[in-house]
């Protein structure tokens, strides 16, 4: 007995040394990255055009057009601009935005390090000329990414309690925050370079949301896992606790290979919460199919030596079967 408990502890430490040395070497490489993609020169420009408005009379229409014709529709006409000017409502709406974000100091530096991370990964990608705006909080528009430009509606994350927000639901409100301001930046680019399932299966279209957020582990390493999917701390510690038993609804219903289009809506697109058809639906956040396919990307690209690239034109199938996922327990 007392040879076996020698034996079983070399070996558990054996093990753990190996593990540790794992990790050390995989922290190294990770360093060894970011140092890397840190030196890659980026020229971003940023274009406070919410500021100029602001700031802006009527006479100034004029240049502010010339400048930024994109943003000024043929058919309006100037005194539609000036109107704007002095609208009580716009001029509040520029206020709360120049408290929230004052030089957008932070943001820049945030969104600078993206589009180098964007350059390492995808060497070919333009950086684009990044134009702050107020939008009248079109919240499903907060972020264009069009060719060379990139489009931010900065009304659209002044903190889900703002009383700009009052009267939405919550589950639209809070993710008003500038916390996820990188994160849908990031999004709005994955979608240019992951192309959508033409497989109708639930499971194609968790993968494919997988992959995005994946992208999003390897372009802005420093944001949490929260800030990335778009949950609260509350939220993904939820996620995380319940991965197993959720695996396992998926599966023992045969929903992965399900070509229902109502999933998309229990599981996948914004709502308030999933829906399982559980008592758990209330605590549950909303987009849980994402959430799973994320995990089942992350130990598709833990367990093989594939390139980014190569993973995002693979199939749902190929990398559920490669990743031999298992949720934690």
């Amino acid at each position: 007995m007392k040879r076996l408990f020698k034996y079983f502890t070399i070996t558990v430490l054996r093990c753990f040394v190996l593990t540790l040395i794992l990790s050390i070497s995989s922290c190294g490489e990770t360093d060894k990255t970011e140092e890397e993609i840190a030196k890659i020169p980026v020229d971003l420009k940023i274009s406070r055009f919410d500021r100029e408005f602001a700031t802006a009379s009527t006479s100034d229409i004029h240049k502010l057009k010339a400048k930024y014709p994109y943003l000024f529709p043929e058919q309006f006409p100037d005194s539609v601009w000036s109107a704007k000017l002095t609208d009580t409502l716009q001029i509040e709406l520029s206020d709360e935005v120049a408290k929230e974000f004052g030089d957008f100091e932070q943001e820049a530096a945030d969104l600078e390090s993206l589009f180098k991370h964007i350059k390492y990964y995808f060497p070919g990608t333009e950086t684009p000329h990044v134009v702050t705006l107020t939008s009248d909080v079109r919240y499903e528009s907060r972020i264009i990414l069009v060719d060379s430009l990139l489009l931010i509606g900065l009304d659209n994350y002044l903190g889900e309690d703002h009383h700009f927000y009052e009267g939405m639901q919550r589950y639209i409100a809070s993710s008003l925050d500038k916390k996820f301001l990188t994160s849908d930046v990031a999004s709005a680019f994955a979608k240019k370079v992951i192309s959508y399932p033409r497989n109708r299966t639930l499971l194609s279209r968790m993968v494919y949301y997988g992959k995005e957020l994946y992208l999003k582990d390897k372009l802005i390493p420093s944001a949490t896992d929260a800030q990335k999917i778009g949950y609260s701390e509350e939220e993904i510690a939820w996620a995380r606790a319940n991965e197993e038993q959720m695996w396992t609804y998926f599966v023992e219903r045969e929903l992965l290979y399900s070509t229902d289009t109502g999933l998309d809506r229990k599981f996948l697109d914004p709502a308030p919460f999933s829906k399982f058809g559980l008592e758990l639906d209330n605590e549950s956040p909303a987009r849980l199919g994402r959430y799973m396919g994320w995990q089942i990307v992350r130990a598709f690209m833990e367990k093989t030596d594939t390139g980014i690239g190569q993973m995002l034109d693979m199939s749902a199938d190929e990398i559920l079967k490669q990743s031999n996922y298992k949720p934690k327990r």
